[in-house]
């Protein structure tokens, strides 16, 4: 996974963040294990972080690859302190209560997919073959996710209710999904990566059509919370890393 047209830090840089957003989103869905609504739904939560972690190995082992320093999928996801992440701030909120959970599911789902079907078209030949192999996996999660954005935002009052707060809630965060800086201006120059500005109107007109289905309001976009493809992150990520790192740190280089 090199090229000539950009640097091998700029391709690090990207493919963590394709990385980290999966490790650190599935992390929180691992999170529901013994604490799902109902059985059936606490596994498929499940298996979305499975999938996701999935994800993550192939991302994070090129990624270790490309650095060349010897960092294997696993130094990258728990030898790394909090501010050395490029996730979004949205995957790394709080679980909170079920309509919480479903919300950021939908809302990145809406934006993964758009993503990882227009990757498949990357001039590299293996993060292209992980976007066709991830995106029959997302467009599984955006199923679930949407029909229960639907079932519970035109169900019981309290139950759109609790939709309603959440996605007030976190609406704050979608915007950073569609920021563009020098990375990604010349990931995408060099026909690898995906130009996430222009997938803002194709994640509008999604999230808009199953926001009406569901009788729920759009927020107001007003202002966006920005930082974590950066490396600037809320409290959260800190709090998830303490628990998903603790092993890892506590013995250092152990293996199974």
């Amino acid at each position: 996974m090199t090229s000539t047209d950009i640097s091998k830090g700029a391709l690090f840089e990207y493919l963590l963040r394709l990385g980290d957003n999966c490790l650190v989103l599935g992390h929180r869905l691992g999170e529901w294990c013994a604490h799902g609504p109902e059985l059936e739904t606490e596994i498929a939560l499940l298996n979305i972080g499975l999938d996701l972690t999935g994800q993550t190995r192939l991302l994070l082992s090129c990624a270790g690859e490309v650095e060349g320093e010897g960092r294997d999928e696993d130094a990258l996801a728990y030898l790394r302190d909090a501010h050395q992440f490029r996730n979004l701030l949205l995957v790394e909120q709080p679980n909170g209560d079920f309509a919480m959970t479903v919300v950021r599911q939908f809302l990145y789902d809406a934006f993964h997919l758009e993503f990882y079907t227009r990757l498949q078209q990357s001039s590299d030949a293996r993060l292209a073959a992980i976007a066709a192999k991830s995106v029959k996996e997302i467009t599984y999660h955006l199923r679930y996710s949407a029909g229960w954005m639907v079932r519970l935002g035109d169900g019981t009052e309290e139950s759109q209710g609790r939709m309603q707060v959440a996605l007030d809630e976190l609406w704050r965060y979608t915007g950073e999904m569609f920021e563009v800086d020098e990375i990604d201006q010349s990931i995408v120059a060099a026909g690898i990566g995906v130009d996430r500005a222009a997938l803002k109107p194709l994640w509008d007109q999604r999230v808009d059509a199953v926001l009406t289905e569901a009788t729920l309001t759009r927020p107001d976009d007003n202002g966006a919370a920005i930082g974590g493809i950066s490396g600037i992150h809320s409290e959260n990520l800190g709090h998830i890393l303490t628990e998903m790192q603790f092993l890892q740190r506590a013995y250092p280089g152990a293996t199974w």
